[in-house]
């Protein structure tokens, strides 16, 4: 689920910013472009930790940018399929639900819900009820991944609430 992993980054520098403060510059910007972003091969990049090593820049001809190759080591959260992971519902309808695990948005489909919950459209806000659980927006699940598809900026995630021990987390 979370990892530390050693990264690499492109940096382009206007010359505007060439000078004694252009290492700091180049720091923010490296967290700037990198925090919060999603990576299909290594998933969300969550916090940089630390920089390894700026490298030499070189310059572009024609534009007089520099480019600098960057060596971080950040945290980044990628899920697995069998995980079991604590999310918060974001969305109810007759399909299934949606839930917010982090970053990750995970869809509960109706099929992957146990059958003694049924789907209340009349109910206000919509929600899956049976006789001891209750899940509308806003309710904490844990529930189980059942399959990933990452593509190069998202990941996207299936899963269930069908086994023991998943469903409304109190």
């Amino acid at each position: 689920m979370f990892f530390v992993k050693e990264l690499t980054h492109r940096i382009l520098l206007h010359p505007s910013y060439f000078g004694p403060q252009m290492e700091k510059f180049l720091e923010n910007k490296l967290y700037a472009d990198v925090e919060g972003t999603c990576s299909g091969a290594y998933g969300y990049i969550i916090a940089v930790l630390s920089i390894v090593d700026i490298g030499q820049g070189n310059v572009l001809s024609g534009t007089g940018q520099a480019e600098f190759i960057t060596v971080y080591r950040a945290i980044v959260f990628k899920p697995f399929k069998g995980e079991v992971v604590d999310g918060i519902v974001g969305e109810v309808n007759k399909m299934g639900f949606f839930v917010e695990v982090g970053p990750l948005n995970v869809f509960v489909s109706n099929h992957l819900i146990d059958p003694e919950m049924k789907f209340d459209p009349n109910s206000n806000p919509p929600s899956y009820a049976s006789q001891d659980q209750i899940i509308e927006r806003d309710t904490h699940v844990r529930l189980k991944i059942v399959g990933t598809r990452v593509d190069a900026t998202e990941i996207f995630a299936i899963g269930t609430i069908k086994e023991d021990h998943l469903g409304v987390v109190e």
